[in-house]
């Protein structure tokens, strides 16, 4: 039996902060509170006084050994995890993606077999989804049942590979609303990407500075904002991956200003970062900050993305950590096209994020814990479990140093790749310990874990924090007609009940309507003066409609 206490720190969750002990045994929180007393047999106390003892990071989107262009990422799960832990995260999450054609189910368990003996930190795998049949949908619904995945990416760009239509979108969507899943998306125009690619190789263009200029961020938020568009219609959560310019941010902040249910997701290279890098005189240099999307020249988007992220118009923080080494972005010598799309963060996110937001004043402590664990923990149904450090959470805990610096270099880091993009950062916030499931996994800089010490961890559908307001909303139709008009109908079966609502509804709101301008017309051709009654009788046309909808209504109730 495992015991483990830590004493003295400032004990830190989204919603409010304490100065606790918190006592952990067989790797599970037992009791958090000031001055706990506890027998000391057995137990190993670990000293927090003047710092935060944090939720460990959960880092929702990675690629460790993922087959990509030719190429295999460098960072495997062991490697890849074992630096996700230095950084203070213990869980990530990483996508199956199958080939077009593929089975879904043939690629999950391929992911778990390659995963399973290696992890160092817990995992959890969403699936792409990168084509569309009946069988598709019947492995969705399958994984979702059984195989514990409850998000689906689609891409929106890589033509003729992974890319799917606005059909497919519409589908996939519906799909994933069906089985109580989260719909994430890749969002970029794949067909004017492919065709701007063809623009600039035609000028003679083939260096990394193409790469953006192929993909500008219009394409992005184009793209944002269809798919977003699509996910609505069919009252479906939605997840931007890897939110890259200013303009797609703004169109994932008002969406969710208008109500609709959509989660942006800026990584660690957005916010730490900009493209500015594809320029370099030095290839390598440049090469080593192809991803796609790009990073966007405007050197102010990182700041711009933080403000949004502190503030809660973007609400979670990955890495799209797909770490290729320069040998491998030189596939790509001669034509940008063809260097791999990927740079490292797995182990840098958290003191990125501290730096860019925390240190300098954009967001509280709180707000670090939501935007590093707490949010995607919630939005993958993993909440309370991951996430917080409460009684009955799994021990997955950073003892964090706030005051320390720690200056990010290839040279120190942990991952496999030979460059790093926040080369010579000077971060702020340093963790000092790093806690999995009650077992210290890395302390000083020294690792006490081994390759398969890690867990696969299934996630539920339906998450509520996501399906409260996707469930209220199917019981609700809404109709908006006319000058500020909305009609609400209640509903036992959202499904069978909005056609026959939405017949009756066109049937007495049209006509009202047309007996209204059929009047207007007369008395228009009469005096053009009478143009004022518009707003009159449009009026009188609502007074009319609802009074027939009550009446429709008291006829519904009195005839059962």
């Amino acid at each position: 039996m495992q015991k483990l206490l830590i004493r003295g720190g400032k004990v830190v969750n989204a919603d409010f902060s304490q100065v606790a002990d918190v006592y952990i045994e067989d790797g599970v929180v037992q009791a958090v509170g000031p001055h706990l007393q506890l027998s000391s047999d057995g137990v190993q106390v670990l000293d927090a006084t003047d710092k935060l003892v944090l939720p460990g990071g959960i880092d929702p989107h990675t690629h460790m050994e993922f087959a990509f262009m030719g190429t295999r990422s460098k960072d495997d799960f062991y490697q890849g995890t074992k630096a996700a832990l230095a950084g203070g995260t213990t869980m990530i999450m990483d996508f199956a993606v199958p080939q077009r054609g593929c089975s879904l189910i043939e690629t999950y368990n391929k992911w778990r077999r390659g995963a399973d003996p290696k992890v160092c930190c817990d995992y959890a795998l969403h699936v792409a989804v990168t084509w569309c049949s009946e069988q598709v949908k019947e492995e969705m619904k399958i994984l979702t049942r059984e195989k514990g995945i409850n998000s689906y990416k689609v891409f929106m760009a890589y033509k003729d590979a992974y890319m799917v239509g606005d059909p497919e979108l519409y589908t996939i969507f519906s799909q994933c609303k069906k089985i109580g899943a989260i719909a994430q998306v890749h969002a970029e125009n794949g067909d004017l990407v492919a065709e701007g690619e063809k623009k600039i190789l035609a000028l003679g263009i083939t260096g990394p500075e193409g790469h953006e200029m192929a993909r500008p961020e219009e394409l992005e938020a184009e793209a944002t904002l269809r798919a977003i568009t699509i996910a609505n219609s069919v009252n479906c959560p939605l997840y931007i991956v890897h939110v890259m310019s200013k303009s797609s941010a703004k169109i994932v902040a008002d969406a969710r200003r208008q109500g609709k249910v959509v989660y942006g997701e800026p990584i660690a290279a957005s916010l730490g970062t900009d493209g500015t890098h594809y320029w370099h005189k030095d290839w390598p240099h440049a090469a080593a900050h192809i991803m796609s999307p790009p990073l966007r020249p405007d050197a102010s988007t990182p700041d711009f993305l933080m403000n949004l992220l502190a503030n809660g118009d973007l609400t979670v923080t990955g890495t799209d950590n797909c770490t290729f080494d320069i040998c491998q972005k030189a596939i790509g010598k001669n034509n940008f096209t063809k260097i791999p799309f990927g740079v490292n963060g797995v182990e840098d996110r958290m003191s990125v994020v501290w730096e860019k937001g925390v240190h300098s004043g954009k967001m509280d402590e709180n707000r670090f814990v939501a935007v590093t664990s707490a949010n995607a923990a919630k939005i993958f149904n993993l909440y309370p479990k991951k996430g917080r450090i409460a009684v009955g959470s799994d021990a997955d805990i950073v003892i964090w140093d706030p005051k320390a610096t720690r200056t990010i270099s290839a040279k120190t880091h942990h991952q496999a790749n030979d460059f790093n993009i926040f080369e010579g950062m000077v971060c702020h916030g340093v963790p000092l310990v790093t806690i999995l499931r009650g077992k210290v996994a890395f302390q000083n800089g020294t690792f006490h874990i081994k390759a398969g010490e890690g867990k696969y961890v299934p996630c539920e559908p339906f998450p509520e924090y996501v399906y409260k307001r996707i469930w209220q909303r199917d019981q609700v139709c809404i109709y908006t007609h006319g000058p500020g008009l909305k009609f609400f109908i209640q509903t036992q079966n959202s499904m069978s009940c909005s056609f026959l609502c939405s017949i009756l509804f066109h049937i007495l709101y049209y006509s009202t309507f047309s007996i209204s301008y059929a009047i207007l017309h007369f008395l228009y051709s009469f005096s053009p003066l009478l143009i004022f009654s518009i707003d009159y009788l449009i009026s009188i046309q609502i007074i009319i409609f609802i009074l027939l909808c009550v009446l429709f209504q008291f006829h519904i109730i009195f005839s059962h």
